[in-house]
């Protein structure tokens, strides 16, 4: 068994969400994990305790399977959670996100909005500061995709609207307008394969 199939094993088994997990060339193997859904959406969320349990069956896991690392390192996906897999896009339809293509489009590369299902693929809904537009893609044709979080403003703190403390489970789906105009983002290159070792971060700015 390899050390991604390790963790996904372990966590999971031990009745939480795998989000993600990423290992450094330094040796750092860091590991984010969420409440399921279902307990989100009854408040629940990711506290000390939680990594805590997570750190100590991981790091006995690894032992066994002699996954080499230096360091781990277990935390929650926080408020700009990542979007890795088909479930994570279903779950947060409707949600505003930003993603990062593999192939720039129009000269961009990063586009947010609010996030659509569309047939078998997916939709982003924007506003270029003229009209409102819609982006259609396909999961392949994403680098790094991930909500952006909503923030309120009570006096001179912008704090988190939804923060992980408070459980940031599916919220109800936003009604975004009919968009003006239809552009099409079609990959152009085959999916990049990514290391173990490699850490996909959020490409290029736009």
């Amino acid at each position: 068994m390899n050390w991604q199939a390790a963790v996904e094993k372990t966590v999971t088994g031990l009745g939480y969400e795998l989000v993600d997990c990423e290992r450094s060339a330094a040796g750092l193997l860091r590991v984010y994990i969420d409440k399921l859904s279902e307990e989100l959406q009854a408040g629940a969320f990711i506290t000390v305790d939680d990594c805590e349990k997570v750190t100590r069956q991981l790091q006995y896991v690894l032992e066994v399977e002699n996954a080499p690392y230096e360091r781990l390192e277990v935390s929650s996906p926080g408020v700009d959670r990542p979007l890795k897999k088909l479930s994570d896009y279903q779950r947060f339809a409707g949600e505003e996100v930003q993603i990062t293509l593999r192939v720039a489009f129009q000269g961009r590369k990063k586009y947010k909005g609010l996030l659509q299902a569309e047939g078998t693929g997916w939709r982003l809904v924007f506003n270029d500061g003229k009209a409102d537009q819609a982006l259609d893609f396909s999961l392949e044709e994403v680098r790094e995709a991930r909500l952006v979080p909503e923030l309120t403003f009570k006096g001179r703190n912008a704090q988190p609207k939804e923060s992980q403390e408070a459980g940031a489970g599916a919220s109800e789906a936003k009604k975004a307008k009919a968009p003006k105009k239809r552009s099409n983002a079609k990959a152009r290159q085959s999916v990049e394969t990514v290391g173990e070792d490699e850490k996909v971060d959020g490409g290029p700015d736009q």
